[in-house]
Order: structure tokens, then sequence, then C-alpha cells
């Protein structure tokens, strides 16, 4: 990794694989304790790779450390997808308050389209391989095909379900059989399933 010590690269490696394995970065102290830094030490660190692009850190915020560049550490450029989280009714999904931080994901995997992710909540989707706690990256767009998977809004409720056009409606069907089909006349498609991401313990 051109431009950092072989501190600050151990450094930058430890709090990407942290965001890795727990989907949010750690703390200036929690870095001090893996290294048995100060806490000084740790935060002298960390500006130093934010000085030099790899990580902008959001003042005032605890785990406000968000990757810029990690196309060296994996031999590929990377691109920042925002996480939104679980969405109450009557918030817009893209509203400031629903952003829980950055998923990183190979660049060309993306294209030139716009997206985002979000973490599934629950089993309706194990059928089509898609399990409670995964990350779900969707290409924002508000049309679909026949038997694609969307994130769609129904009632102010944001959903991930197969989408089908029937006659005067649409079935949003779940991916397990446990849960009836949703049908509707009022529906807005805000993505397409592009990929998902899972961490195993």
């Amino acid at each position: 990794m051109k431009g950092l010590t072989p501190r600050q690269r151990e450094v930058f490696d430890f709090i990407r694989e942290f965001i890795r394995l727990n989907r949010y970065p750690p703390t200036i102290r929690e870095i001090a304790t893996n290294f048995r830094f100060s806490v000084k030490g740790s935060y002298d660190h960390v500006k130093a790779l934010e000085k030099k692009a790899y990580l902008r850190c959001h003042e005032n915020r605890s785990r406000a450390i968000e990757i810029l560049r990690d196309a060296e550490a994996v031999g590929e450029e990377m691109a920042s997808v925002p996480l939104l989280g679980n969405v109450a009714a009557g918030k817009p999904l893209f509203a400031e308050e629903n952003l829980q931080g950055y998923v990183q994901v190979p660049a060309a995997s993306l294209g030139k389209s716009t997206h985002f992710a979000l973490q599934v909540k629950g089993d309706s989707m194990k059928d089509a391989g898609i399990m409670d706690g995964d990350i779900v990256v969707v290409t924002q767009q508000n049309t679909a095909d026949n038997g694609d998977i969307v994130v769609a809004m129904v009632d102010e409720a944001v959903t991930l379900k197969r989408f089908y056009v029937e006659k005067n409606r649409v079935r949003l069907k779940a991916e397990n059989p446990r849960y009836p089909p949703l049908f509707t006349q009022n529906v807005r498609i805000l993505g397409r399933l592009a990929f998902l991401m899972r961490s195993y313990p």
C-alpha cells in the first residue's frame, strides 16, 4: 500500500477487517486496545490515514470512520455504497436519518448506476437465498420486470419481494411459503436487487 508506513497499513487493515466483520467501524479506543497504543497514539494514526485520503472521520460522532480507498488493499477498485437502516413507516427510504454508514463493494460490479444497500430483517426471502442479516445491494430505479426482486414501498412501508404485474394489480411475492403474497394497486419501485453480501461467523 504505497504511501503508508508499515504501522499505518496495519491500522488501516485492522479498521477494514473490523468493518467487514461487524458492519460498523471501530472506535479510537478499540483501535488503541488492539495495538496497545495510547488513545492519543491511536487518534494520531487515524488522522494520518485521513490526511492521506484513506479514511474520513466525522468529528464528534462515535464509530464515524469511513474507508475511502480500499483499492490497493484488495487488488481492485472499490466503491462506497450507502447502507440504509430499518425504515419506520412514514420516513422516506432515502432520508438522511436512515443512513447507517457505507459498505465497500467492487466498483466494477456497480457500473454507472446509483446504488444503495439495505440490511435484511426476517426470513421472507430465504428460498431465494436471501437470509436474515444479509446486506442487499440495490440498483436505484423506478421500474422492474416480472420476476425481478425489488425494493418497493407499499403504504409507506418498505419491503423486499419478487415483483409481478397482473391484471389491474401488482403481486409482491415472498420466497417463503409461510408468507402470503401482497396484492396492491399502489406500489412504488425504489430499486432492483443487484447482489447480496453475507458475513459468516
